[in-house]
């Protein structure tokens, strides 16, 4: 289970899944990361319908779905539908990174992730 820090709340635009990796839009608003060079700042607690409030952790343990099989300890990133997956750079382009996977998971799990917002360096 997550234990949670900092938690905010931000308008999401379009729908957000609860339990994703989210990332700032350009108004300030919050939208499900995409893909690993989205900004990522924080997990969705519930998720919210469009035009609704999302409650974002910024800091501290989440919840996160994955996407794909991680071992503990592999930094992760977000896939084209904000679940965790594997953080790694590809040639010339950073990878955002939205904490540190706890344990390890497979598609479709929910597993405990520290957040530490940052980036993986591109070769």
């Amino acid at each position: 289970m997550g234990i949670p820090g900092l938690i905010r709340g931000y308008k999401a635009p379009s729908a957000v899944a609860g339990r994703r990796l989210v990332a700032p839009d350009s108004d300030g608003n919050v939208q499900q990361a995409a893909s690993s060079t989205d900004a990522i700042f924080g997990v969705s607690d519930l998720g919210a319908d469009a035009g609704q409030t999302c409650d974002v952790i910024h800091s501290g343990i989440a919840d996160v779905e994955f996407g794909g099989a991680v071992n503990p300890g592999d930094p992760v990133t977000a896939d084209a539908d904000g679940k965790a997956v594997t953080a790694a750079p590809a040639s010339g382009v950073n990878a955002r990174v939205g904490g540190t996977a706890i344990l390890g998971a497979v598609a479709g799990d929910i597993r405990p992730v520290l957040l530490n917002p940052t980036q993986i360096q591109g070769e």
